[in-house]
């Protein structure tokens, strides 16, 4: 595990915290490598009860970070063994994403502890969570729309499955920041507290499901992902594409408006 992303236990309880204070926890390639490979730990250990995801410094996850490249640095030359870039994209991403879908999905409560703002692929991690404790400084957005994109990490689908369809396009097209409060009134948060007061209040909920019945939330757990519907897979495979299909044409709008003249 590399230094971007921190693992510690107390007792039955891994928090495993994204590291990048000074950039707002955004992603690169060299912390979303680590932060799934942290979850997929987390979900096959048997020592661990319920995971709880932050971030360290004050905020949680801004989203992919632009200035780094983001998930497509490491994309090479189109070749034949590992295709176009396109290609190359949609897999990288599609491997990243096992994040969300591992802390959705695992048979253990997550609990997405939610210190500062959120956005972009930070709204797709905390809503994989089952719950999300927010601090009042915890802003809220979207902030695809800002880049052109579409969506990923299962923003679009957690979200519309967290706080309805409508509720759901509103933050994805009008792309408002809310504060922690309008944010816990729309039903975005579980639970609202004082900044201080976060950790030990989301420590506690983690504690009390750790060491309650395991098995009994392990089959709650499938018993209420099974309620969503079976489209899941088919929703991450259609936001890793549409991701790079669309920031590719978004990027390829703005170089020919820019181009210089004459």
């Amino acid at each position: 595990m590399t230094d971007e992303v921190l693992i510690d236990n107390e007792g039955g309880v891994r928090i495993i915290t994204l590291n990048r204070p000074d950039r707002l926890n955004a992603l690169t390639g060299s912390i979303m490598a680590p932060l799934a490979d942290a979850c997929a730990d987390a979900a096959r250990d048997p020592a661990v009860g319920c995971v709880v995801v932050t971030g360290a410094g004050r905020g949680f996850c801004a989203g992919g970070d632009l200035k780094e490249g983001g998930a497509d640095k490491a994309v090479v030359p189109p070749n034949p063994e590992s295709g176009s870039r396109a290609e190359q994209g949609f897999a990288r991403l599609r491997g990243f994403m096992e994040t969300s879908r591992l802390l959705h999905e695992m048979g253990k409560p997550t609990i997405a502890m939610v210190n500062g703002p959120v956005a972009g692929a930070g709204i797709g991690i905390a809503g994989a969570c089952d719950l999300r404790f927010a601090a009042r400084s915890a802003t809220f957005l979207t902030a695809f729309d800002r880049i052109g994109a579409g969506g990923d990490f299962g923003s679009t689908w957690f979200w519309t499955k967290i706080v309805g369809t409508g509720v759901a396009r509103e933050l994805f097209l009008l792309g408002e920041k809310l504060s922690a409060e309008q944010a816990f009134a729309k039903g975005l948060y579980t639970r609202l507290f004082d900044d201080d007061a976060l950790r030990d209040e989301t420590l506690k909920a983690a504690h009390r499901l750790a060491d309650g019945p395991r098995m009994g939330f392990r089959y709650m757990k499938q018993n209420l992902n099974n309620a969503e519907d079976w489209s899941f897979e088919a929703q991450f495979d259609a936001e890793a594409l549409n991701m790079g299909l669309s920031t590719q044409a978004t990027a390829m709008i703005w170089r020919e408006q820019n181009k210089p003249k004459g």
